[in-house]
């Protein structure tokens, strides 16, 4: 595909499989082309990478980190679980929304939490909301741990942002989709996997082996789950695409 950007006619020209089609450069049309291929550009630049949340690197695309903070205000979880901890600024964010909204706390589960990750975390401010889980996210007996930290009648929230292969993605679904209240979500990440795999820093397996496809093939097998990313809280403008590395991954509980 050729992109072709033509700011003095104010024109965008898309030139594949031997057809063209031009749109207006402003058109919702055009922000939508170029806001594709920018993701594929600041992915492989690891332009996330660049953010923290609190003091702790958080890894999160702004857009993502702001829809996941318009849920969690609109559902006002009593826990809320994510696998793959990493640094932890993800955590500190969800704990961020559990202190202003006055009630909640996280769970980080991760195979391995690094001793100064771990640290960075149990010295925050906001420590006291979250409690780490290290071990296989999707073995029975880290998921046991987690299920004895929440009580009956609790709202749940869950996050799934470790290990992005389909198949361990698919075992967390099937692990903690039944930790999942009504009318709250698990979210796979990263299926942007899907749409940078021909990327400089990416595999050619991840066309197939990603979390969107885990998720499309629970929901086939789920039907207490629908995929339907949030509808957005507030919206003046015509858009509707958002700009995300999670397409795909926001499964509902009916």
């Amino acid at each position: 595909m050729r992109v072709t950007v033509d700011t003095e006619q104010q024109t965008l020209t898309v030139e594949q499989a031997g057809c063209a089609r031009e749109h207006a450069l402003y058109s919702r049309e055009a922000f939508e082309i170029l806001s594709a291929e920018w993701l594929k550009l600041s992915w492989d630049r690891k332009y996330s990478y660049t953010f923290t949340w609190l003091g702790r690197p958080i890894i999160q695309l702004p857009e993502d980190i702001l829809r996941v903070q318009e849920v969690i205000y609109k559902v006002k979880p009593d826990v809320i679980i994510e696998t793959g901890v990493a640094h932890g600024g993800s955590l500190i964010l969800y704990a961020s929304l559990a202190e202003l909204i006055g009630r909640g706390r996280v769970i980080g589960v991760d195979v391995t939490i690094r001793p100064h990750n771990r640290e960075a975390i149990q010295k925050h401010e906001l420590a006291s909301r979250i409690t780490l889980i290290e071990g296989d996210s999707a073995a029975p007996a880290t998921v046991d741990k987690v299920r004895q930290l929440v009580h009956s009648g609790e709202m749940v929230l869950v996050l799934l942002d470790s290990d992005h292969s389909k198949q361990h993605v698919l075992r967390e679904l099937e692990a903690y989709a039944p930790l999942v209240s009504p009318g709250s979500y698990i979210i796979a990440a990263d299926g942007i996997m899907q749409d940078v795999a021909l990327t400089p820093r990416a595999r050619a397996d991840w066309q197939w082996n990603n979390p969107m496809a885990a998720a499309a093939e629970f929901a086939s097998t789920h039907p207490e789950f629908v995929l339907a990313p949030p509808l957005w809280a507030f919206n003046e403008s015509d858009l509707t695409t958002p700009i995300t590395h999670c397409p795909g991954g926001w499964l509902r509980r009916l």
